[in-house]
């Protein structure tokens, strides 16, 4: 269906009210289909034109998984809601004043958005702790980008591994160190430990990849600080028997092209990935509001920035604190948050008061530990192992967003479930020579 104005229109008054909905991520969707039969113009803004499905982008860093079978284009959604206009571009600037923002759209430059109630649900980057410097040295997983060079760098390293005489910089290649144990973290390293000893087992003649180290540090006393101690510690036992070295209590000292330095140790490493911490995307410094040490807008308890009633912070970008804590950045907070949202505009836009502040519903968490074994805290129930792990393969099957993606992924797990195999082992581009590999390129062509 064609839209029925210019999303980039400067409206005259008396236009129907028009929301502004920036990033499609799960706030950001949940906020649009809200939305869906109000009566008014949504304009859903992303940098990219899919959506993706975070819990599992470690699937695709570790070649379990395709880009395509976590992502949806936004789209489709457009074409399933009357009332939507999507558009890609990048926001610069947000003017709360005149009530516009600016996009830079691809090929077209810089266009002017007019809106009369604004979402921001831009989601989070990866956060270094100050040391921005690392990141050239150990990628963060927050995109199908992140995720794709980070299967590329972990495949590359089997392959130089095999390729150099080295035996130094052979155990480089083949010691993975993750820094962060949370749920990202530890779920990456548990589908990398079972990509070395399963799937690519036999598959090289001078390396046996099962001999790989993969270290796990972390800065607190234990693996997955937001589970309960007893989850914690299970998971713990899990790693251990996954052949993960888990280090606690180690702060990060330096990241360079050799390895970790951490706890004074130098570790060596051609393959370090960030798990460790996340901040707000710089949009909410263009709100101008105060912040957390993240960098999340502080929102009052309808979601919107203080003297906003009609500008909207949610997701991870948002800090709301509900019965004196944080509320979690996970998905389903996000979710919440998003179409709580959708609903609150569209009452407003009805005459409507808002009834009650936004109250999260916390319907559990759930972590998995590679094959067979997951963990689950929701309320008093803790618990983990095989039937935690099905639960867990149920309920992200279910929440996948399109039912071609369930259906894929489905065939997929039980393909790689009973051969151990993964489908999509591509090095879609060959990283550049460290020093110690160019030697050794030197050599094999002299």
């Amino acid at each position: 269906m064609l839209a029925e104005t210019d999303p980039f229109e400067i409206r005259a008054p008396g236009a129907r009210p028009r929301v502004v909905i920036i990033g499609a991520g799960f706030a950001g969707v949940a906020a649009a289909r809200a939305l869906k039969r109000s009566d008014a113009e949504v304009v859903l803004i992303d940098r990219r034109n899919h959506h993706i499905f975070q819990p599992l982008l470690y699937q695709v860093a570790t070649a379990v998984l395709a880009p395509s079978e976590i992502a949806a284009p936004i789209r489709q959604l457009e074409a399933k809601q009357a009332n939507l206009n999507v558009i890609l571009g990048d926001v610069v600037d947000v003017d709360s004043a005149h009530r516009t923002i600016d996009t830079v759209c691809p090929g077209i430059g810089t266009r002017k958005v007019q809106f009369d109630f604004l979402v921001v649900a831009t989601g989070t980057r990866p956060s270094y702790f100050g040391h921005d410097e690392f990141a050239a040295f150990a990628p963060g997983l927050k995109n199908l980008a992140d995720a794709e060079a980070i299967r590329t760098k972990i495949l590359s390293a089997f392959e130089m591994a095999e390729a150099t005489d080295d035996e130094n910089e052979r155990a480089r290649q083949m010691n993975f160190v993750l820094v962060g144990a949370g749920p990202t973290g530890v779920e990456l390293a548990a589908s990398i430990a079972q990509l070395v000893t399963v799937t690519l087992r036999g598959n090289f003649r001078q390396i046996d990849p099962a001999t790989s180290t993969i270290t796990l540090l972390e800065g607190g006393d234990r693996v997955l600080p937001s589970f309960a101690p007893s989850l914690s510690r299970k998971a713990a036992k899990r790693l251990a028997k996954l052949g993960v070295k888990v280090l606690t209590g180690v702060k990060v000292e330096r990241v360079d092209a050799q390895g970790v330095i951490a706890g004074g140790t130098r570790i060596p490493s051609a393959t370090v990935l960030w798990t460790a911490g996340v901040a707000a995307s710089p949009i909410v410094q263009l709100l101008g509001v105060k912040t957390d040490r993240a960098g999340r807008a502080l929102v009052e308890p309808f979601l919107n920035l203080p003297g906003e009633p009609n500008i909207f912070v949610v997701g991870d970008a948002a800090s709301v604190q509900q019965d004196g804590r944080p509320v979690p950045g996970v998905a389903q907070a996000a979710i919440q948050q998003g179409r709580y949202v959708g609903r609150l505009i569209s009452d407003q836009i009805r005459g409507r008061e808002p009834k009650r502040a936004f109250r999260y519903r916390d319907k559990g968490n759930m972590a998995v530990v590679g094959k067979n074994f997951a963990i689950l805290e929701a309320g008093h129930l803790k618990t983990g192992g095989l039937l935690t792990w099905f639960i867990w393969a149920f309920v992200h099957l279910l929440a996948l967003p399109q039912l071609q993606n369930r259906w894929r992924v489905q065939s997929q797990w039980l393909w790689s479930y009973l051969t151990g195999q993964r489908s999509s082992r591509l090095i879609s581009e060959a990283p550049p020579p460290t020093n110690a590999s160019q030697a050794t390129k030197q050599t094999l062509t002299s």
